[in-house]
């Protein structure tokens, strides 16, 4: 027998009350593509928009290998232990043919997965810029209303824009590796122009003179790019092994959120984001109203072969398709410069 999808209501009171397979049937809601689901989660986001609170967003991000997913299981533990509600959205790859994903963080941070006051859900990125994936925004507005504070989330890291967290979060904490001191100079300055905490992880052992020579170093760095433009972004040195200087990473995050609601930043840079998203997802969903269209489909074959022969200019081949979308011709289509017409 196929399982009942749960009525909007269902989901509403079982979200509020912070039970957790509420969570995931609504998050899976709005992770949906299909119309008559986007019609329900719009209802849901309605309905829990005047619950949800001002939870601190928190964006990870970093090279594949910096340990993000280690690092948050330890700080998320330290946070529970403190009597907060922790929640990770951890963007995984997806594979660009099969659009399936590793979802692996949930065996990565297997105590935070674990625990009841805490919520992980590692969701796939299908290629979203970023490696954001693109219900991130309402999935945790979705963990606000639940009561979730602290939020992390942690990116793809595979340098491909990662700056887009940024449009996302109200803190970005950068992570880095000691002993690599080229790293910098291997993610987009779009990102680094906007880290609000770094961190050099993995400073234990071996690596604990390396990693104080590289925050030294990270930090005259930040703060030559940053310039007078604003403050430079504090630079720590932290292990997950060993638990040194976890304590100190979260310090800065809080002190970073405080100064946001001291200055009233925090207010404009929300909505500012929210307005940034409006206009991003209606690309997205343009763009998917467009691939769906059965009349454009055909069209669509025809006018990339053109263009990919050279034989088209893609400027003229984007006007073609655009046209027919928003005014799809009542007769037949006449293509002048094929018959030869005036």
């Amino acid at each position: 027998m196929a399982r009942r999808n749960p009525s909007v209501d269902e989901l509403e009171s079982g979200v509020l009350a912070g039970e957790r397979a509420a969570l995931g049937r609504a998050i899976t809601l709005l992770e949906s593509h299909r119309s008559e689901d986007r019609l329900r989660a719009s209802d849901l986001l309605e309905r829990l928009a005047p619950h949800r609170g001002l939870a601190h967003r928190i964006g990870v991000t970093g090279v594949p290998g910096v340990g993000k997913s280690t690092f948050l299981e330890t700080l998320g533990v330290r946070l529970l232990e403190a009597g907060r509600r922790p929640a990770v959205l951890a963007i995984d790859p997806s594979s660009v043919v099969s659009g399936g994903s590793l979802l692996g963080d949930k065996t990565r941070m297997e105590r935070l997965a674990a625990d009841p006051r805490a919520f992980v859900r590692p969701s796939p990125s299908r290629g979203t810029l970023g490696g954001v994936a693109s219900a991130t925004r309402e999935t945790a507005a979705v963990l606000e209303a639940a009561g979730f504070d602290p939020i992390f989330v942690e990116t793809v890291g595979v340098g491909q824009s990662e700056a887009v967290v940024a449009d996302l979060v109200d803190t970005v904490l950068l992570l880095l590796l000691p002993g690599a001191g080229d790293e910098l100079q291997g993610i987009k300055r779009g990102l680094l122009e906007r880290v609000d905490v770094a961190v050099i992880h993995k400073a234990d052992g071996a690596e604990r003179e390396s990693a104080r020579r590289a925050r030294l170093e990270h930090a005259s760095a930040l703060r030559l790019l940053v310039g007078s433009a604003r403050r430079a972004p504090p630079v720590l040195t932290a292990s997950s092994l060993s638990g040194d200087g976890i304590d100190e990473v979260w310090d800065a995050l809080a002190a970073h959120r405080e100064e946001l609601e001291r200055d009233g930043e925090l207010e404009r840079r929300r909505r500012a984001q929210r307005r940034r998203g409006l206009w991003r997802l209606v690309e997205e969903r343009l763009l998917e109203r467009l691939r769906d269209d059965v009349e454009i489909a055909g069209l669509l074959t025809d006018l990339e072969d053109r263009v990919a022969a050279g034989t088209l200019p893609a400027a003229a081949a984007a006007d073609e398709i655009l046209s027919r979308f928003v005014s799809p011709p009542k007769g037949p289509h006449v293509d002048f410069e094929r018959s030869g017409g005036s």
